[in-house]
């Protein structure tokens, strides 16, 4: 048998590479909707305290910083350079949604709220809407407590209070079942 000149295998290895080159083409268009139809799961990232536009009137001019933060909450960003502005930051990223950001900021004048600017906020019901049409159920369930529940809650919590147990002496050998108060009556 005569031997194979050295050129064949280099030829060979010439076509085999063109034909797995040329298959790259093809399997580049099915890799790529593969990849279009299998996404990643990606996880909602909130950050910030959300505000809304029920929060947002309820601030009054001359108000305490203790009052502006039992209203608005804490601040996500006070800073030691700006000591009479606190702003309030909320971004909301989820998957299929535009990212959502909202800020607003509150100057201080001598610890006396002076005014507040930033975007316009929603309701608690349309952000919580807004939010459940994309989850799915598309529910929104009510914020605010009918009168017949305020009356069932202030009922219920309107109980008189019981009187204190009278604290007996224990037993030899065993623990008590009861401990006197810890503050003396008042008198």
């Amino acid at each position: 048998m005569p031997a194979l000149p050295m050129r064949n295998p280099c030829r060979a290895a010439a076509v085999l590479a063109a034909v797995l080159l040329a298959g790259c083409g093809s399997l580049d268009s099915v890799s790529n909707s593969i990849v279009d139809t299998v996404r990643p799961y990606r996880v909602e990232v909130v950050q910030g305290n959300f505000v809304s536009k029920e929060q947002v009137e309820a601030l009054q001019k001359g108000m305490t910083r203790q009052q502006v933060r039992e209203v608005l909450g804490t601040p996500l960003v006070s800073s030691i350079f700006h000591g009479d502005r606190w702003d309030y930051v909320f971004t909301l990223k989820r998957q299929g949604v535009p990212p959502q950001q909202r800020h607003l900021a509150v100057f201080f004048e001598s610890d006396k709220l002076a005014r507040w600017d930033g975007d316009a906020m929603p309701s608690e019901a349309e952000f919580v809407s807004a939010l459940e049409k994309h989850k799915g159920s598309g529910k929104v369930p009510p914020l605010v407590a009918t009168e017949e529940q305020l009356r069932a809650a202030s009922t219920k919590n309107s109980a008189p209070p019981q009187p204190a147990p009278a604290v007996s002496a224990p037993v030899a050998g065993t623990p008590p079942t009861s401990y006197p108060p810890l503050e003396a009556p008042a008198r």
